[in-house]
């Protein structure tokens, strides 16, 4: 039997997710191998940076694709919000296996939350997405940069350098450390990253045999939802260090089965959003719900742009002049 051999990055939070991969496919009877592979992202990793120094989307992803075309891989397994939200030459996006939890999540000493930290507590987080909704609840905490693996920005708060730090819950559940976390964002206050939570394994476009195999670990209702999400991003001209959350899910319609998203693009200050939402249905067979959902989102995103999301992305990080945007101004209310 044949071998598949599954590229990963080395972290532990990458390894564990490309074992569950392997783990779903071992299930289905097919062999397999990890590979692990060193990126861009991780070589340049420090503890500490300021935002603007985050990598951009894509410095995770390029190395695993490199040795997937090289085919010193047959499978990359990717955090999906990651990934660059246009198509790669010669790679093909197999399956989005079933989503975690997309939510984000607080780390904070003495079991706090966000909204119980005292004026001024040192709050951590590596994403300006974060920063951005964070200081639009004006909590008065002051956000600070951090990168580094999971182990390293909690052990900060552990430390005593932060007060709390905030992260996906989806790369703690995976590495079962859900006990450590004091709060759990509600995304009417804070929307995920687009994908946040999902996996996306690739594989080469023209390898038949193994997009045959990963097509079993494929979920359509996690699929349709990061699509419309993406397509959202894409349509926006957003990558990960802008601050935009977007957050779909499949729901059950009186006429079938429906795809809500909300989104939010905020100035980097957060003083000023446009929050917007919509819904559509999705057709009576999941091989039609990738294009539904990709209409949905280009359809929001293009309204989120008439109503001046765009230059709120553009927006320097300074107090809000009340005259500067009409449509955004009107925007800051979500829909209902």
């Amino acid at each position: 039997m044949t071998t598949l051999r599954i590229g990963t990055r080395r972290s532990a939070l990458a390894t564990t997710q490309s074992g569950h991969v392997a783990a779903a496919l071992e299930d289905r009877g097919v062999a397999t191998a990890l590979v692990e592979i060193t990126t861009d992202g991780d070589r340049s990793q420090a503890t500490d940076t300021p935002l603007a120094g985050v990598p951009s989307t894509g410095v995770f992803v390029s190395a695993l694709r490199d040795a997937l075309l090289a085919g010193e891989v047959d499978v990359a397994v990717h955090s999906l919000k990651d990934l660059p939200t246009y198509a790669a030459e010669g790679i093909a996006l197999a399956a989005v296996p079933p989503r975690e939890d997309p939510r984000d999540v607080v780390v904070a000493r003495d079991g706090l939350t966000l909204g119980e930290l005292p004026q001024g507590s040192r709050v951590a987080t590596g994403s300006p997405r974060r920063v951005a909704q964070i200081e639009a609840l004006g909590l008065g905490v002051d956000l600070v940069g951090v990168r580094g693996n999971v182990d390293t920005r909690i052990g900060r708060v552990r430390e005593g350098r932060y007060d709390a730090v905030v992260l996906a819950r989806a790369g703690l559940a995976r590495l079962g450390r859900l006990d450590e976390v004091t709060e759990v964002l509600d995304p009417l206050q804070v929307l995920p990253a687009p994908g946040q939570g999902a996996l996306a394994v690739e594989c080469r476009a023209d390898d038949s045999a193994t997009l045959g195999l990963l097509a079993q670990l494929d979920d359509p209702g996690t699929r349709a939802a990061v699509t419309a999400e993406r397509t959202l991003m894409a349509t926006l001209e957003g990558g990960c260090a802008a601050p935009i959350g977007a957050l779909a899910e499949v729901a059950e319609g009186d006429d079938g089965p429906e795809l809500w998203l909300r989104a939010v693009v905020l100035s980097e200050d957060g003083a000023l959003a446009v929050r917007r939402s919509a819904s559509a249905a999705l057709g009576p067979e999941p091989a039609s719900w990738p294009a539904d959902a990709a209409k949905l989102g280009g359809d929001l995103g293009a309204e989120m742009l008439a109503d001046g999301a765009d230059e709120l992305m553009a927006r320097p990080n300074r107090s809000p002049d009340p005259n500067s945007h009409p449509s955004a101004r009107s925007a800051e209310v979500p829909n209902p």
